[in-house]
């Protein structure tokens, strides 16, 4: 099977396996990651001496969701299973299931100062276009649908942010959307691996910050 093919099928799984979802998480959230992934891709490859292999950034956006701990109650042990069956289903060889395994693997945010661990290009692009899709102005609804989907507040003046010190501490944790923006959202302009993420993520900060500046003036009735 040629890899358009493969990168065909593959889409049309997720749309099937996602199809409406709506924390934010869904198939349109996987579709952007995968646009932004090819966009950074594209930007990189001019200042890079590395090849990047757009066939394994292809793979592991679109499959990035599969599994999540968020929606499996804490656990992602299925997730290897799940990506190798479909894969080799669709006769990929096993050095590129390895590679996007280990992206996807390493992808989700872990809270506090807990950083994951991306050892390719092609993992730091993807990386970057999902944190992307948590900055701006996407990013601050998918924050209040997921907030929505957890049963957490808007806000709440009595609940201060905080800084998990674990993965454990933070999947556990449950805050305030409003709180969320600090636990992550704002943390991530500077956990950008590509030039072409940070300048993008500079813009999309900003705009998180001017919405948590009206938002407050508005709770405290200034604005």
């Amino acid at each position: 099977m040629d890899k358009e093919t493969i990168i065909k099928e593959t889409e049309e799984y997720i749309k099937k396996r996602f199809k409406g979802e709506s924390t934010g998480h869904g198939w349109w959230h996987i579709q952007r990651v995968l646009k932004m992934s090819l966009k950074i891709a594209e930007k990189e490859k001019v200042n890079s001496s590395e090849e990047i292999n757009l066939f394994v950034v292809q793979l592991a956006a679109l499959l990035h969701d599969i599994a999540d701990w968020k929606f499996n109650s804490g656990d992602d042990s299925s997730r290897p299973i799940i990506v190798k069956e479909l894969l080799e289903k669709l006769e990929v060889d096993e050095e590129t299931i390895t590679q996007v395994y280990e992206i996807i693997k390493n992808i989700f945010f872990k809270g506090g100062t807990l950083q994951p661990e991306m050892k390719t290009l092609e993992g730091k692009i993807v990386l970057d276009a999902d944190r992307l899709d948590a900055l701006g102005a996407i990013g601050i609804a998918r924050t209040f649908a997921y907030g929505g989907f957890r049963d957490r507040e808007i806000y709440n003046p009595n609940m201060k942010p905080i800084k998990c010190k674990s993965f454990e501490e933070y999947k556990n944790y449950k805050g305030t959307s409003i709180n969320h923006f600090y636990e992550k959202m704002l943390l991530l302009k500077d956990r950008m691996n590509t030039e072409t993420g940070k300048k993008i993520a500079e813009k999309r900060h900003k705009f998180i910050e001017n919405f948590l500046e009206e938002f407050f003036g508005e709770w405290e009735g200034t604005s």
